[in-house]
């Protein structure tokens, strides 16, 4: 989304701003007034990429909704920034000096959208469906990224990803070729209603594991299969049923033969314009959001039900409350780990990238010792998030060993992938996930962002939290294309 629809798009936005006489409620605790209209159906706390997205979709179903958010801008940690914004978040609140920029090619605020989450969107996937569900394409332009690849021993890469690629491919001798190219060409006529070409094999009952095994795969060929087109971040899939793999790389397929390059997509702008967009869409159904509140408690009755939210002398009710979990009591949420991740501003893309001018790299774990992967996150002038003179790499994992002393050197293997490093910001995050479903206290609390550079868990995590909230399932039944211009 450029700079005037991002202005367009707040200028929609029901903001509660008073200068009314504040309606009164019998529930009102002494001493407290109504914050905003005082009553709502949901109350969201954050406007990060989950948040807006459940915000939009309830609204478009009539629920009165009221998001409030602690920043003073859209997106939460799913924000896009530009040089001044990113500085100050990551260097705690300082200025950056006129030599941050003169050291950058005099570069511009203007010029730069960099995500503090990188994430690219399955071309395919359900992230998309929802997109045209509530038909917040009309906000956003895409483009498809270039290149998908892999690191084997230190060298990147292309994915192959169909036949004729894995015969071209310089990652596999001859004879694994052919295994490989007999695999895909199984995973690509597997039809669930169509026995024949079940081959044998019961993927309900067979593991991942053993379905490599009956066509010959190296272990080389399973790491990249299962990290960079069935995008599972580590090896626990390996024992699972082989049918979530071959879904999986069904679906990596179908992304790819969309757009050629790659099965990725991305917003020009930034992924910032996805929360601005649902909370455009939320404002257009009577939302009202309220940037720059605090919440300072979620109230609860006697039973442990939630039933309201206070930010200083402003009370708020609703009968459900759906957020990140860094606004919930830290009973409610257990750890799940941390997540690293650099922001770089280099003077080019990584070498092996051929004339791709963006990119995701995957380097999986086993290939490094790891047992989580390293994703690094290649983007250029092209998708409009930085000056044509630099261009912005992101590396990020989930960290193995929580004891270690420097974090940051798990992300090593990806960092030594780039070219000249001019600057880059360092973040370390917590991960979170909710202990209960929210059914029984009316709390809703999404997941922290993983490491990966896709979107396929939060987007998974978007309509699950749907679900428990309405009752019903997303009707996820439409094609995932995304529309071109002059569709609406």
């Amino acid at each position: 989304m450029e700079g005037s629809d991002v202005a367009d798009a707040v200028g929609d936005m029901k903001i509660s701003e008073g200068g009314d006489a504040a309606p009164t409620f019998d529930w009102m605790p002494a001493g407290k007034k109504p914050m905003a209209d005082g009553e709502y159906d949901v109350i969201v706390m954050g406007t990060g990429f989950t948040e807006c997205l459940l915000s939009g979709l309830l609204c478009t179903i009539g629920m009165k909704v009221l998001v409030v958010d602690r920043n003073n801008y859209y997106g939460g940690e799913s924000a896009s920034l530009n040089l001044t914004n990113l500085y100050k978040k990551m260097r705690g609140g300082e200025t950056p000096p006129p030599e941050f920029f003169t050291g950058l090619g005099n570069a511009k605020d203007r010029d730069f959208n960099i995500d503090l989450i990188p994430k690219f969107i399955m071309a395919h996937g359900n992230l998309v469906k929802i997109l045209l569900h509530t038909k917040v394409t009309r906000y956003l332009d895409f483009k498809s990224i270039d290149g998908s690849f892999v690191v084997k021993g230190g060298k990147v890469n292309k994915v192959p990803a169909t036949p004729k690629e894995a015969l071209a491919s310089s990652l596999m001798g001859m004879f694994e070729k052919r295994r490989f190219r007999n695999f895909l060409i199984y995973m690509n006529e597997y039809d669930p209603k169509v026995p024949s070409t079940f081959k044998g094999y019961d993927l309900n009952v067979m593991t991942a594991a053993e379905l490599y095994t009956a066509y010959g795969l190296d272990t080389y060929t399973q790491e990249f299969i299962g990290h960079t087109m069935a995008l599972f971040v580590n090896e626990d899939y390996l024992s699972k049923p082989a049918i979530g793999l071959i879904n999986a790389l069904q679906l990596y397929s179908i992304s790819l033969q969309s757009y050629g390059s790659s099965p990725y997509i991305y917003p020009l702008y930034g992924l910032g314009g996805l929360p601005e967009s649902f909370s455009r869409l939320a404002a257009i159904h009577g939302g009202t959001f309220m940037l720059n509140r605090s919440v300072d408690e979620i109230l609860f009755d006697s039973d442990g039900v939630a039933w309201g939210i206070r930010g200083g002398d402003e009370v708020a009710k609703g009968t459900m409350f759906i957020g990140d979990p860094s606004y919930f009591p830290k009973e409610k949420v257990r750890a799940t780990g941390k997540v690293v991740r650099t922001i770089c501003i280099c003077t080019s893309l990584p070498p092996n990238l051929g004339d791709a001018m963006s990119a995701q790299i995957i380097i999986p774990g086993p290939q490094v010792n790891k047992i989580n992967d390293i994703y690094v996150m290649c983007l250029s002038k092209d998708l409009e998030v930085c000056a044509g003179n630099v261009v912005v790499c992101i590396v990020s994992t989930k960290v193995d060993n929580l004891d270690a002393a420097d974090p940051f050197a798990e992300l090593a293997p990806g960092l030594a992938l780039l070219g000249t490093i001019k600057e880059k910001f360092d973040s370390i995050q917590d991960s979170y996930e909710p202990i209960d479903s929210g059914l029984s206290d009316r709390c809703f609390i999404s997941k922290t962002y993983d490491g990966s550079s896709h979107f396929q868990s939060a987007a998974e995590d978007v309509l699950d939290m749907y679900e428990r909230v309405t009752g019903t399932p997303l009707d996820m039944s439409m094609e995932a294309k995304i529309p071109q211009p002059g569709d609406y």
